[in-house]
């Protein structure tokens, strides 16, 4: 059974804790002025067209709370309010930001709850209403007091990935090879934080304006008000701070680039430069060996004893020889000399 709690309020005070939805609808039926608040966890089919019929809720409406995935909003059919919340969690030994997913179905003497994830805690809403009087606001009240919750839950959020972000500043100048999936993944959180909270922003207008044009100007009325508006200001400052993450995170992401690039500049200098020396010590090498070709040759010459060569026998055959290897050495030299070879 998804049912978590179930209760009828009149004036701020629990009258009756049906034991079964049945018994609920019957207790609606006996105390006038009073409402419902059923709390459901992923419930089946069955179980909320049981609701669904009790209360008269949209089918199209029925259908995305049991589908789920849905973005935050608000939608309306006759006088119930259909509400998607998008709760989220810093998970700390992950690192990372797990979101869950609420509705709400809310009427003139009901609220039904639907929750797909562990967060937000209900039941801890309930207590605190029950303990406070906040009932007596009535199912306006309730929705309040869950999206309250809700926007408070993403402070946590907001420290974690503010932290992440800090990590990341440090790491972008260290040479971390994993920091640029680090910082893809976090913009997709940050991402997805961001259409967690900025359609919330429409949907607490709309609500406060429609308590405006349809409210009283009584105590609970004229409070309830002043408390959508506490939790505008909240949900506003969490989407420009979830904003000031996204553009920091695109900084990083275009420093780490440039930063990269800078590093594969300085390979390629350094591996250029290695060339460059190489390419010298070749042509070194290579002009030692050409001025030491050309006597080399003349003594190899010179050196074997054919008689045919009129120059062996001559006086100043061997002389020559050896000067002439001198000066073809000599000349080779200087012509590698001037043109920077040596």
């Amino acid at each position: 059974m998804t049912v978590i709690d179930n209760a009828v309020y009149v004036d701020g005070r629990r009258v009756a804790t049906p034991v079964s939805l049945d018994d609920t609808f019957e207790a609606l039926q006996a105390a006038p002025g009073g409402f419902a608040w059923i709390g459901l966890y992923r419930p089946d089919a069955a179980e909320l067209e049981v609701v669904a019929k009790e209360f008269g809720l949209h089918e199209l409406a029925v259908e995305d709370a049991l589908a789920g995935h849905q973005r935050a909003k608000l939608d309306r059919y006759g006088d119930t309010r259909f509400v998607v919340l998008r709760p989220a969690r810093y998970l700390d030994a992950e690192e990372r930001v797990e979101f869950g997913e609420v509705h709400l179905f809310v009427g003139q003497d009901f609220v039904v709850g639907v929750r797909h994830a562990e967060s937000p805690d209900l039941g801890r809403v309930r207590a605190r209403l029950e303990s406070d009087g906040l009932l007596a606001r009535g199912p306006m009240g309730v929705l309040y007091a869950v999206l309250d919750q809700v926007v408070d839950e993403y402070a946590p959020v907001v420290a974690g990935l503010e932290n992440d972000i800090d990590e990341i500043e440090d790491e972008l100048f260290s040479g971390e090879a994993a920091v640029a999936k680090r910082i893809y993944d976090l913009s997709g959180e940050v991402m997805e934080f961001q259409r967690a909270t900025k359609p919330l922003v429409g949907v607490i207008e709309t609500l406060r304006a429609e308590l405006d044009a349809g409210s009283s100007d009584d105590d609970s009325g004229l409070e309830l008000r002043r408390s959508f508006r506490d939790v505008l200001d909240h949900v506003i400052r969490i989407t420009e701070k979830a904003d000031e993450f996204r553009q920091t995170l695109q900084n990083a992401l275009s420093v780490h680039a440039t930063l990269v690039a800078q590093r594969q500049n300085e390979v390629m200098q350094s591996l250029t430069e290695t060339s460059l020396a190489q390419s010298e010590q070749t042509k070194k090498i290579s002009s030692w060996a050409a001025i030491f070709f050309a006597p080399s040759l003349v003594a190899g010459i010179y050196g074997m004893n054919f008689h045919n060569m009129p120059e062996l026998g001559w006086e100043a055959g061997y002389p020559f020889a050896i000067v002439l290897m001198i000066a073809s050495a000599s000349v080779l030299y200087l012509i590698f000399k001037s043109r920077h070879w040596l």
